[in-house]
């Protein structure tokens, strides 16, 4: 009888256990949920992971924070406070309209462009920028001679609304259209003419050698000499003028 006894209390207590174990479980599994809730609700995850914004990587809120990093920008912002308040996740006390929300929004996104072209260029930007790189996100060079080079988002002009982001590769040293729509209207001030080389004296090891393989046309298996079309278009425009001048002949002697 006590061996039995001891039996029953050893699987009460085995039970008493495991329903211990999986409630400190559930509550693990619910502080994680509301934690990668929160991370995913705040204003910068949600511009980053939007469509065609896959070239930006997160700034730091310390340093969108900082005052400092963000001087001379409250000129080029309309609704500068209510779009840092926004980018910082921070309450908004005036009730807005649907209309003024917009507008904010649309500032929130342009500063942000901003903040993240200077961030760029600090270590811990170049840091991101280097991973998104190594993974790819940024897409390939469109060259074949390349052969699947990794690319870099570049600016032209360092002014907003000059010109779209445009890819740079760091084995031809051209830059080109990105494919398709998606980043077609992402402003390259918001990487700036700087970024996408000094990433390559920064990592200089990540440099790849220029490429040597071009491509060269032939006619009937030989090679053109560059002189060809030059001539080509001499001798045409040669065979215009002779023929302009037999019919102007032609036609003063039926004169």
């Amino acid at each position: 009888a006590k061996a039995k006894h001891d039996e029953s209390n050893q699987e009460s207590r085995s039970k008493d256990d495991q329903q211990l174990i999986g409630t400190m479980n559930e509550s693990r599994e619910v502080e994680e949920s509301s934690s990668y809730d929160s991370e995913e609700d705040n204003w910068v995850n949600y511009f980053i992971t939007n469509r065609g914004h896959e070239f930006f990587c997160e700034v730091d809120a310390d340093y969108i924070e900082d005052q400092f990093n963000l001087v001379g920008l409250q000129n080029q912002i309309v609704y500068y406070d209510w779009a840092l308040d926004l980018i910082t996740d921070m309450d908004c006390e005036e009730q807005l309209s649907d209309g003024h929300r917009e507008l904010v929004e649309s500032d929130a996104n342009v500063l942000y462009g901003f903040i993240h072209a200077r961030y760029i260029l600090t270590n811990r930007g170049l840091v991101k920028m280097r991973e998104k790189y190594l993974a790819c996100d940024f897409g390939v060079c469109p060259r074949l001679s390349c052969e699947g080079q990794p690319v870099l988002p570049v600016g032209t002009n360092d002014t907003r609304n000059k010109d779209v982001v445009k890819h740079y590769c760091p084995k031809c040293e051209q830059i080109y259209k990105p494919p398709g729509s998606r980043h077609a209207k992402i402003d390259g001030a918001f990487f700036g003419t700087t970024f996408a080389h000094l990433f390559f004296l920064v990592y200089p090891e990540m440099k790849p050698e220029k490429s040597k393989l071009h491509y060269i046309p032939r006619v009937f298996g030989f090679k053109l000499h560059e002189s060809s079309h030059a001539k080509a278009l001499a001798s045409k425009q040669e065979h215009e003028r002779l023929t302009k001048k037999v019919q102007s002949k032609r036609a003063q002697n039926r004169r």
